[in-house]
């Protein structure tokens, strides 16, 4: 019989430095923004990290064969992801590694494109790097799905000075997880017009129960594959993050090359032993406690959408395929995002992410973090109704 994993009892996070739970500048308000979860890690990330703390000593690490080989296998085994050892090279995060590849591989004034909405730190990567970004805005139909405007992709990759494109595969906030269909036709016109990929997946371990994750370098042809990066992690699937730990996948040598003098040059070469050991013991031994998880933040959406439906029907949810962030139409109340985002906390005491940071075709949104026991999501539910009462008079 398999071990039942525990998800609904709260966690008190308050007073250990969380940037999620601390931030907040009182302790009535309810944070359902940053995203990490609300869950004690799989009990065998926990004895793994005591062990090494037993230890002692917590200097320099040494990357082992066995963090390759556990990474190498979870993504073979779990998604038919083929990765050789040495197209691997390990970094502190996602983020600092998208915003080391645009150093690598674009020039000050070069643009950059991704699908908008999108995460916001992927802007503050390509302006940091004196990079202009080009937004190519999503279609969402009248049921809130959406999908990728090619007509506009092609017209922003034609231009000579569109060097990179960020696909985020699934996408947040949206939640969509790409067809293979759809990353197939990126490819062909990235390709056409020599843009490069890069494809963050860092939160490809949380697809809804049912809904397949397709890799970038999977749905694309060989050589396509080769000549594109795509950045994983553990850290959102296993609630790591603050371990810090995240893989970019480079298959062409001279690609990489590059990108490991960013990666240097902006000193994120090393990561802490912590990292590293939370690694192998998620994709050694955390594949049960994933899937009790998967399950549970699936009950959690679909309390959440039934309690939008019953309780406040002008919001739209979004229709969610993966992650554990929901991304609410709130266009009804006719307010910005900033505006909806302070009444919420300063008259629901509830902090989310307003929708205009994540940029073009964010405003009227919010995303809110759902991975939480679900009494939790109750209570930061009823917090939301205050939204009821923003809507203009018929």
């Amino acid at each position: 019989m398999s071990v039942r994993y525990e998800f609904d009892t709260p966690v008190n996070r308050r007073g250990s430095c969380s940037y999620k739970w601390d931030t907040p500048v009182s302790t009535d308000i309810l944070p359902m923004w940053v995203a990490d979860m609300d869950f004690l890690v799989a009990p065998a990330i926990d004895d793994a990290l005591r062990r090494r703390v037993d230890q002692g000593i917590f200097g320099y690490t040494k990357v082992p064969d066995e963090y390759y080989a556990s990474l190498i296998d979870w993504f073979g085994m779990q998604h038919g992801f083929k990765i050789k050892r040495h197209e691997v090279i390990y970094t502190s995060g996602v983020v600092p590694a998208i915003s080391a590849i645009i150093k690598a591989l674009c020039k000050p004034g070069d643009k950059v494109i991704t699908q908008t909405p999108a995460f916001n730190c992927f802007f503050s990567s390509i302006r940091n790097n004196g990079c202009i970004l080009a937004a190519n805005q999503m279609i969402r139909d009248n049921r809130g799905h959406y999908s990728i405007d090619f007509d506009n992709l092609e017209e922003l990759a034609s231009d000579p000075r569109a060097t990179l494109l960020i696909f985020c595969n699934p996408h947040n906030p949206s939640g969509r997880v790409w067809s293979r269909n759809e990353i197939t036709r990126v490819a062909e016109i990235c390709r056409k017009y020599n843009v490069t990929v890069v494809s963050d997946e860092i939160h490809c371990e949380l697809t809804r129960p049912g809904i397949d994750y397709t890799p970038w370098a999977v749905a694309v042809d060989a050589d396509t594959a080769h000549h594109s990066v795509v950045c994983v992690a553990p850290t959102k699937a296993f609630n790591i993050a603050g371990l810090q730990i995240a893989n970019i996948i480079a298959p062409d040598d001279g690609v990489r090359a590059k990108i490991d003098r960013a990666i240097n040059d902006n000193e994120v070469c090393d990561v802490n032993p912590f990292g590293v050991v939370a690694s192998i013991a998620a994709y050694r031994h955390g594949g049960d406690w994933l899937t009790q998880l998967r399950d549970y933040l699936d009950g959690n959406f679909r309390f959440l959408s039934d309690w939008m439906e019953q309780h406040m029907p002008a919001f739209t949810v979004t229709p969610l395929q993966a992650t554990y962030l929901a991304w609410i139409d709130c266009r009804a109340t006719r307010l910005s995002s900033s505006e909806i985002a302070e009444i919420l906390l300063d008259r629901g005491r509830i902090m989310i992410s307003p929708g205009n940071i994540f940029g073009q075709g964010g405003d009227g949104f919010i995303r809110l973090n759902f991975a939480c026991p679900r009494q939790v999501l109750a209570d930061g539910l009823r917090r939301l109704e205050i939204l009821n009462a923003l809507l203009p008079t018929p």
